[in-house]
Parts: C-alpha cells; structure tokens; sequence
C-alpha cells in the first residue's frame, strides 16, 4: 500500500521537484542579479518560471537566497581551482591559472566578484573570502620556497593583495573603465609584480572573462 495520501506526491518525489526549484532559482538569482544587483525577488522568481512564493518558501528573503547563491559559488570556485593544478604547476604559471579561473568565475557569477555592485556580498562575510585565500596563500608559500617568489613579505598579505588587485581589476572592468582584456592583463602584471615573480614571454596571457 502507499505510504503517502491518496493523491499526494510521495516523499522522495517531493524532495526532487524541491531540489529542481532550487536549482531553477539559483540558476536565475546567477543571472539575474548578476546582470541588475538591484532586481527583486520576484524578477528572479520570473526568470526561474516558479511562483513569488516559492522562492519565498525556500529562500525567505533577499540575503538568504544571496547567501545560498554565494554558498553555490563558493563550491563551484573550488572545483575549478582544483582542475587547474595550481599545487604541481611553476608558481609563476599557477598564479596566472589561479587569476585565469577568477575571469572566468566572473563571466558566470558578476555579483559575487564584484563588491562595489548594489546588494553584493562584501569582502570577508561569505564563503569564497573563507575557501579561496588559503589555495592562493599556499600557492605564494611554495613559490617563496621555491625562490619564484620574493620571500620579503608574508604569503598571507600578499595573497589578501592579489585578491584585492582582482576585485579592483572586476571594479574597473564593472564601471567601463578597462575592457576585460586590459582588466585582465593588467591584474596579472600587478600580481607578478606583488609577488617578486615573472612567466616566460610565451606563456604570459590573457583572461577572458
């Protein structure tokens, strides 16, 4: 016999179409607010074809849901950090991987890199100021070892100073005043500076948010 009431939708089911719509509402918060920081709840419940009120019922206000979205980002972030061997690749070369995932980290997730927009979460309150800085301290940690890097300052204030440089170079980039290459080349050039370091010529690129 069914365990659930005659015409109620059993439990595992309900879990999945939950999981569906959270997925749906995060996927439009990313654009969404990506695009217009400023944009409701229910311009979000639009764009992810669900009622205001279930957003409302997952997420039960504005924070929360940016809190949720930060959260996915967060997660996403790590991933691509660990596909980009920042761990085994020349300190020089995997400081320019690491900066190359924050472009493209940005092209999907603008709100969340750039703090100077309206409603983004600010610098050291989500979990990306809390999951990023120790893979990059490490990073100019080996790098100092190694002699790549100038072993003159801590590893943990230079990396707080290239994550800096990035949010200043997403700023600049937000507000028209580079475009994503120059941003990109520009972040670069300053963080190899930061930290004492250089790539070859044939290997010094650009991002592409």
């Amino acid at each position: 016999m069914p365990d659930s009431p005659s015409g109620a939708a059993p439990p595992r089911r309900r879990r999945s179409d939950a999981r569906r719509s959270i997925g749906a509402i995060l996927d439009a918060a990313r654009v969404v607010l990506g695009e217009r920081p400023e944009a409701s709840m229910e311009d979000v419940a639009t764009a992810a074809g669900v009622t205001r009120q279930t957003v409302y019922a997952h997420f039960p206000s504005r924070d929360a849901l940016v809190g949720a979205l930060v959260e996915a980002a967060a997660a996403e972030y790590l991933a691509l950090l660990d596909a980009a061997g920042l761990d085994t690749a020349p300190p020089a070369e995997a400081l320019a991987r690491f900066l190359d995932v924050g472009w493209h980290f940005l092209g999907r997730h603008p709100l969340v890199l750039n703090p100077a927009a309206p409603g983004a979460p600010q610098p050291g309150r989500n979990a990306l100021s809390a999951a990023v800085p120790p893979r990059l301290e490490r990073l100019v940690r080996r790098g100092q070892r190694s002699g790549d890097f100038d072993a003159a300052l801590p590893a943990d204030w230079l990396a707080d100073a290239v994550i800096g440089v990035q949010h200043t170079a997403a700023a600049h980039l937000a507000a028209g005043r580079v475009t994503a290459r120059e941003a990109a080349a520009l972040c670069l050039e300053s963080t190899l500076r930061l930290c004492g370091g250089s790539l070859p010529v044939t290997k010094t690129r650009h991002g592409h948010p």
